[in-house]
């Protein structure tokens, strides 16, 4: 069993970061990840300069418990560092913007 990992606001960032490429190392997940973002190619590095785009990264793999597990696994991360990572990082979450 993974522990979950004790975070900062930067190594939270760096969940964020590696989520990331996770998601950018499959062509179907990225795909999913820009079809339900809104985004695409040609803007997503302009969208990664907005304070909102990794917490909406990390908001986006919370949604799907598969897609989860699969990240944490790869990274050797406990499922709940991921959600620390996501608190840490602050702003809106689906939650809290309904």
């Amino acid at each position: 069993m993974i522990r979950p990992l004790r975070l900062d606001l930067d190594s939270a960032g760096g969940v964020a970061a590696r989520a990331l490429g996770f998601l950018a190392a499959d062509p179907d997940r990225l795909g999913r990840f820009f079809a339900l973002s809104g985004l695409d190619p040609s803007n997503v590095r302009a969208a990664a300069a907005d304070p909102g785009f990794l917490p909406s990264v990390l908001d986006h793999v919370l949604a799907d418990e598969r897609l989860l597990l699969d990240f944490a696994e790869a990274e050797s991360l406990a499922p709940e560092t991921v959600s620390e990572a996501r608190r840490l990082l602050g702003g809106a979450t689906p939650e809290t913007s309904l």
